[in-house]
C-alpha cells in the first residue's frame, strides 16, 4: 500500500494518500481528536463531516481554521489540532 508522511501535533505519521485531513487524524490513534473545546473547556471534534459545522478546524502548514474534513493530505503537510484548555 502506497503511504506519504504527514505530522500531527509534531508526530510523523504515515497515511495512505488522498484521504481527508480528518480521515487521517481518525486513523493516528495515539492523538485523540480534539480540534476545538467548548466554553467549558470540554473537549470537541468533528461532527458533520461535510464542512457545515466547523467543528473539525486545524491549523495547516501554519494556515488556522481549515475544515479537516474538507482538506485531502499532502505529503509533508503539518496538522496542528488544539489541545482541550489545561491539556496542554
Amino acid at each position: 500500500m502506497n503511504t506519504i508522511t504527514i505530522t500531527i501535533n509534531g508526530t510523523a505519521v504515515d497515511c495512505p494518500p488522498n484521504i481527508s485531513v480528518m480521515a487521517a487524524l481518525l486513523r493516528h490513534h495515539d492523538s485523540p481528536v480534539v480540534t476545538r473545546t467548548a466554553v467549558q473547556g470540554a473537549p470537541r471534534g468533528p461532527l458533520c463531516a461535510m464542512g457545515v459545522c466547523y467543528e473539525c478546524r486545524v491549523t495547516i502548514d501554519d494556515h488556522p481554521h481549515q475544515l479537516a474534513c474538507q482538506q485531502t493530505v499532502q505529503a509533508g503537510m503539518r496538522i496542528a489540532t488544539t489541545a482541550p484548555r489545561g491539556d496542554q
